[in-house]
């Protein structure tokens, strides 16, 4: 067995990716992991603690059963001959890194410039959530929001800022709280367009 070699025997999920274990193998999978961390599952405040851990990863995980391309097809054309940017700020993130299923919490800030098509800004946000609904790292993220818009909508320029408390360095590790990291990815017009970039980094948050 490799070291990520973690496959177990059992229905896979429209037949892409690893085959998903069943529900009862997953509270399986809870209960050992309380007991390795020292506790007894069978005690009072556990005993229903399996259930509310998987029905909360479905909350937190429910992006890998979405697809963001799906929201962002439907736009609109009537754009009044709207040539300016569309900026989106302080979309609230909520994430979990890969690496210790810590959270991720920031805000997203979002801007494209239309070509021909727009589309409704709740749809900008969703896209967001989908993403950060599935185990990231936020170099990742950053790169997916930007170049599904960009794929879909096929603007002029798209540009998307993350800052985020990583709680696997802040709760763990070298227990640093308060400290956030900073990404963002350009394309087309937005890597450019100098003063686009400068105004887009000033926005206060």
């Amino acid at each position: 067995m490799g070291v990520h070699d973690f496959s177990i025997k059992s229905h896979s999920v429209d037949g892409r990716g690893p085959e998903k274990p069943s529900e009862q193998e997953a509270l399986r999978a809870v209960i050992t992991m309380l007991r390795w961390a020292g506790d007894d599952p069978n005690r009072e405040g556990l005993v229903e603690t399996p259930k509310r851990v998987l029905k909360a990863f479905n909350e937190w995980f429910s992006g890998y059963n979405e697809d963001p391309i799906e929201i962002l097809e439907k736009t609109f054309r009537e754009v009044e001959g709207y040539e300016d940017w569309v900026v989106l700020k302080s979309i609230r993130l909520e994430s979990y890194c890969e690496h210790h299923l810590a959270p991720i919490i920031g805000t997203v800030r979002v801007a494209y410039l239309p070509d021909k098509l727009v589309v409704g800004i709740s749809k900008l946000a969703r896209v967001v959530d989908i993403f950060a609904k599935r185990l990231q790292i936020q170099e990742r993220l950053t790169r997916e929001i930007g170049l599904t818009i960009e794929d879909v909508l096929k603007p002029k320029g798209v540009a998307v800022l993350i800052e985020a408390e990583h709680h696997c360095m802040c709760t763990r590790g070298v227990h640093k709280p308060g400290t956030s990291m900073v990404t963002t990815t350009f394309l087309g017009e937005a890597k450019t367009d100098v003063d686009f970039r400068r105004s887009f980094l000033d926005l206060s948050s």
